[in-house]
């Protein structure tokens, strides 16, 4: 078996350690120091490093790379039991993955007027979409869409006669009511699932089950919300369509039925004379 494969009993030199896990001798040995990895086995004079220094190593690089300083990942690894590190790592690639891999587009600006509804390119508009996470300027007289369906969508919108404008404020209303309920979602898990597992010390055995857990909550959430959805948007048109078909317009219906006053007084007196 090669000394470089990275299986469960693989062994590396300091050397070789760098050489997998893209990390500078240097590095590693700061990090020993720092108390961020175990010491390897020494045998002779040379140290031999297993597969849970290189999860460690790469679960340094990770965090690092999303703004978290060596101090918080020394907290984090002193509470993770030996021999998980390679579990945590991937249960933290899990919690960052998205949970919808959308493609975006790049689109020159006068096309992506004409797809909002308009000839003339609004740049007030164009900020506004900015802002919500739509699209961003790219350079050069174009924009990265960095979500095609939501702009899929205001397309119909504009087909139906809506203004972008408006769709731009319902999409608003959506991200505030989204992100209410994302984090009601995620106090749930870390209340029901997490803090359970952290008080009990994070035990090897239940790693399985938490990641397991965290995976279905994915496709559960969504259709939980999307037949909340549904349920709450039928209640909310049938309410409308009532007050729609009673409301009297202003040219006919229960209103041109009615009498003017003037001609209801004039009846009345020819009735009385």
């Amino acid at each position: 078996m090669s000394p470089m494969a990275d299986t469960p009993d693989a062994e590396y030199t300091i050397d070789q350690l760098a050489q997998v896990t893209g990390m500078t001798v240097r590095n590693i040995r700061a990090h020993q120091s720092r108390g961020l990895l175990p010491p390897p086995v020494v045998r002779g004079r040379t140290g031999y490093y297993g597969p849970e220094h290189a999860a460690r190593l790469r679960l340094i690089v990770e965090m690092q790379a999303d703004g978290f300083n060596l101090n918080a990942i020394q907290r984090l690894l002193a509470s993770t039991a030996p021999g998980t590190a390679a579990k945590a790592l991937d249960f933290g690639r899990s919690l960052r993955e998205p949970w919808e891999e959308e493609p975006t587009e790049f689109v020159e600006t006068a096309e992506l007027a004409a797809r909002l509804g308009g000839g003339t390119p609004d740049p007030k508009l164009f900020e506004r979409a900015a802002k919500l996470g739509l699209i961003q300027p790219a350079g050069e007289g174009r924009f990265e869409v960095l979500s095609p369906a939501l702009i899929r969508a205001g397309e119909l919108l504009a087909s139906l006669g809506i203004s972008i404008e408006a769709g731009l404020q319902v999409q608003d209303q959506l991200d505030r009511h989204a992100d209410g309920i994302a984090r009601a979602f995620v106090r749930m898990f870390v209340a029901e699932v997490w803090g359970p597992f952290e008080a009990a010390g994070k035990p090897e055995a239940d790693w399985p089950r938490v990641q397991e857990a965290l995976d279905r909550l994915r496709p559960l959430a969504l259709e939980a919300v999307s037949a909340t959805f549904r349920r709450s948007m039928s209640r909310a048109v049938e309410a409308e369509a009532a007050r729609m078909i009673v409301r009297p317009g202003k040219e006919g219906g229960s209103r041109r039925a009615r009498p003017h006053s003037r001609t209801r007084v004039r009846a009345r007196r020819e009735k009385a004379g």
